[in-house]
């Protein structure tokens, strides 16, 4: 891949890159840095993509890796579903179930909030498996769990509040 089509791929695929700091990182300025941290990692393993995988794939699976690190490193914690104060901002049309679903994949631990994500943003369970390192039949099995798990709380909540 040559650099101007390195960096085509980057602009193509920024979206990747922005609901991934979405969902991991709250503070305005950690999601600034951690853009272009994340742009400097894909383009030091540039070399290392050999196309086996879509670039897409390659990108979710730098961008995590980056924010995981960055996260562990600054032991950041996640804040839980009723404590969320901070209205969360998405360029989607927002409705408050989708408030609430999207505060609750925040409040899920890291992989289970990587592959619900993955799986709204129609990856086969066979990708998210490549790119999370887990079996595929393991990424089936977690997804049917998440969703169990996200119906619950939504439902609760939605309970709660009527």
């Amino acid at each position: 891949m040559t650099e101007k089509e390195f960096i085509t791929a980057i602009q193509n695929h920024t979206g990747i890159i922005h609901k991934i700091l979405y969902l991991y990182v709250d503070d305005p300025e950690d999601k600034r840095d951690l853009k272009q941290e994340i742009q400097l990692q894909a383009w030091r393993a540039k070399d290392r993509f050999r196309g086996d995988s879509q670039f897409s794939t390659w990108l979710y699976r730098v961008a995590l890796n980056t924010v995981f690190t960055f996260n562990r490193k600054r032991k950041i914690s996640s804040t839980s579903l009723d404590s969320a104060a901070e209205p969360i901002h998405h360029p989607a049309e927002k409705t408050e179930r989708s408030e609430l679903l999207l505060r609750a994949i925040k409040n899920l631990n890291d992989v289970d909030k990587t592959i619900v994500t993955l799986h709204l943003e129609d990856y086969d369970n066979g990708e998210i498996a490549d790119i999370t390192g887990l079996s595929k039949n393991n990424v089936g099995v977690k997804l049917h769990r998440i969703k169990e798990a996200l119906r619950k709380k939504l439902n609760e909540k939605a309970q709660w509040t009527n």
